[in-house]
């Protein structure tokens, strides 16, 4: 798998960026409108991906941040009737916050002006991921306005990547909740979470 791409920005499109990392110009499907945050035509930049495999193509998805690829797989592994293809539309159409404080307001109109969703799959992702999987509580957390000890910010930043990568909620929660004291990074929670569940 393919995690990040750090290199030289070669091309730079809406919607599409080239990379030549050591050599090789990776070419990397972007949110729309997204283009700016990677940098100008011969900026050293780095794209965190996901590396999406089919039995005649392999593509990879491009993402600034942490928060951005962890929706889009969540959408992708965690809602029936979504792909690659509709997970970019809905970041290309709505920054990951909104869409979330979308999500957990059950605001099924906002979402479904996406392009590409209608008010079916808006209802489904609604539903899917609010109520199936979970994530309202830890997407609550985050948006709260009350201020979160950075324990906690962590904790709640493992528990949305293990949603993410497939775990339910409850088995991801009862996992973190065994974490030692001592952990306080949410990548070295993530990691020790990660082996309780598959130990």
């Amino acid at each position: 798998m393919i995690t990040f791409l750090q290199g030289t920005l070669e091309e730079s499109w809406p919607g599409r960026l080239v990379i030549n990392a050591g050599g090789v110009g990776y070419e990397v499907v972007i949110p729309f409108l997204g283009e700016d945050v990677f940098g100008q035509i011969g900026d050293q930049t780095k794209v965190l991906t996901h590396h999406h495999i089919r039995e005649q193509e392999q593509t990879l998805y491009g993402f600034a941040n942490d928060d951005a690829r962890d929706l889009f797989r969540l959408l992708m592994n965690r809602v029936s009737g979504i792909g690659p293809k509709v997970a970019m539309s809905i970041l290309s159409g709505m920054a990951a916050d909104d869409f979330k404080q979308a999500v957990v307001a059950g605001d099924i109109a906002t979402i479904s002006k996406i392009k590409g969703l209608g008010k079916k799959t808006a209802e489904r992702i609604v539903l899917e991921l609010g109520d199936k999987v979970g994530v309202k509580e830890a997407w609550q957390a985050q948006s709260s306005t009350t201020p979160m000890e950075p324990a906690q910010i962590a904790k709640n930043d493992a528990l949305l990547a293990l949603i993410s990568l497939g775990y339910k909620q409850t088995d991801a929660q009862k996992a973190i909740d065994k974490l030692p004291a001592e952990l306080v990074k949410s990548d070295e929670m993530l990691r020790a979470a990660l082996r309780l569940l598959q130990g």
